[in-house]
């Protein structure tokens, strides 16, 4: 699941794309007002190809932001309507209903079905358009509670292999060949991206940044820290895996540990091996650097399905492309150029088994922000903190936002954190995560600590979550908790027009 999303402090919060895409690499560089005064401005969008584009750009002036942001928005758009599998109406989807017949297609089709051609032969077979079809084949005995049997995955390899379309470049034409389930997800978003950073570029920014659903590409003067999510987290603010310093770069990260089917209670990965029509099972996550965008997704999506051996032999006959691969038992395997890529060190704390771990304060919050359906909606800002018996603020776990001059439209955290900072000295809002999250479902994590880090004590706490749209609607929940580590609970609370829902699962937790 593709996953590269911007915070600070460490916040590796993800987020949901569109089916074949979700989220794993996330950039924490602080945004605040000051970035406008250095010609570094802003943007996010909601439901831009299904998911959330987060946009930054280097310009000499905010019209000239505003002018690229529109290109980006206007290729972003023409790509879709030409490569978008999941739309009836892409030239794509009315290509795909053809059969046997020689169709006059766009140059862009013609450079993707081509692109997914040669990495095909590159990959050996690993990356392929028709994986859909093994795809299909799981969902369907999913339902039945069983895996396919040998003779259906047989058929489904056999399927997988054929030749799917022929090409010919000089007239411009594609003919489709047969009825095997094919989707054009394994990097059309990466492409899609790539052209969409150009079309900054070549608007006049002099520098882009554009995260586009789990898709990083960073071109000209900006630089970007990257973290790259642990792929075993259980919330979205765990501290990442490691740490990135990327310019001129692209960055994707694949793995199916948080999609797929069950089957007799086994999760099944949602990426299968078109060679064997069998669930990629080797990587948990496959991380890879290139300085091309579709070189980052195509092989971000082979080295997920690939044996790491194969990874190894595959990375060494390319240039400038390095990876990391994580393997289901948490060991990293990384290609020789990857420390060169990695900003200041983070240590990871010993791995301590769940079963020996002492039970600690601990808090989960789920929460699910509105769902609205405007590619030109804004994101609202959102923050949650806690507060002690007395309505102090004692943690203030995640702090969405774009712009610092409209924090106080978080009207109740801003006071709390006025407060706070006369307190203890330190403003939050330049240190804690800045980027604005799209609507979805998110998983938060208190560990019973203050601001300081120092472990809390039992008692009586306010969870508090507050969002606020831009000229916009406001909502706030309150929900007073008795945290005494002692006995597990759970908390439903309804939502609202900005919050969907809350859950807290609160209690005696093993980390």
């Amino acid at each position: 699941m593709r996953k590269v999303f911007w915070s600070l402090a460490l916040a590796a919060v993800s987020a949901q794309g569109m089916a074949p895409f979700g989220v794993a690499a996330q950039s924490p560089r602080n945004t605040t007002a000051e970035d406008e005064n250095t010609g570094v401005r802003v943007f996010h969008h909601e439901n831009v190809l299904g998911t959330s584009l987060g946009l930054k750009l280097k310009t000499s002036d905010a019209a000239s932001a505003v002018r690229a942001e529109s290109a980006v928005l206007v290729e972003i758009e023409r790509c879709n309507r030409i490569l978008s599998a999941w739309s009836p109406d892409s030239e794509f989807s009315h290509w795909l209903a053809t059969r046997g017949t020689a169709e006059k297609v766009s140059s862009e089709l013609i450079e993707v079905l081509s692109l997914f051609d040669a990495w095909r032969t590159q990959t050996d077979g690993a990356l392929d358009a028709s994986a859909e079809t093994a795809t299909k084949l799981w969902k369907n005995a999913a339902l039945e509670q069983r895996p396919p049997t040998t003779r259906e995955r047989e058929t489904a390899v056999r399927t997988m292999q054929a030749e799917h379309w022929r090409i010919d470049r000089a007239a411009g034409t594609a003919v489709h060949l047969d009825d095997a389930p094919i989707a054009l997800n394994s990097f059309v978003k990466s492409y899609i991206a790539g052209r969409a950073a150009d079309a900054a570029l070549a608007s006049g920014a002099t520098g882009v940044l554009l995260n586009l659903g789990g898709d990083l590409v960073a071109r000209g003067a900006l630089t970007e820290r990257v973290a790259i999510a642990d792929p075993a987290a259980d919330a979205e603010n765990d501290t990442p895996l490691d740490l990135l310093h990327i310019q001129n770069r692209a960055v994707a990260t694949s793995g199916g540990y948080r999609r797929g089917v069950t089957i007799d209670g086994q999760h099944i990965s949602h990426l299968f091996d078109p060679r064997t029509a069998e669930p990629a099972l080797h990587v948990a996550s496959a991380t890879v650097i290139a300085q091309d965008a579709v070189e980052a997704g195509a092989l971000a999506t082979a080295f997920a399905v690939m044996q790491p051996a194969e990874t190894a032999a595959l990375a060494a006959r390319m240039r400038h492309v390095d990876y990391m691969l994580v393997l289901p038992d948490g060991s990293r395997v990384a290609s020789p150029g990857w420390s060169l890529q990695q900003a200041p060190h983070i240590v990871r704390a010993a791995y301590i088994s769940r079963a020996t771990a002492p039970a600690q304060l601990d808090l989960l919050i789920t929460l699910e922000l509105a769902r609205i359906s405007d590619p030109r909606y804004r994101r609202p800002y959102v923050s949650v903190w806690v507060e002690d018996k007395d309505h102090f603020p004692v943690k203030t776990i995640a702090l969405w936002f774009e712009k610092a001059r409209w924090l106080p439209d978080l009207k109740s955290w801003y006071h709390d954190d006025q407060i706070r900072a006369l307190a203890e000295g330190t403003d939050l809002s330049t240190t804690i995560s800045s980027a604005t999250r799209p609507p979805g479902k998110y998983t938060l994590r208190w560990d019973g600590k203050d601001n300081a880090g120092k472990p809390v004590k039992p008692g009586h706490y306010t969870i508090c979550i507050e969002a606020a749209r831009e000229h916009g609607s406001y909502q706030i929940i309150r929900q007073e908790i008795d945290f005494d580590g002692r006995t597990a609970r759970q908390v439903t609370l309804p939502g609202g027009t900005e919050i969907g829902g809350v859950t807290l699962d609160y209690g005696a937790h093993a980390k």
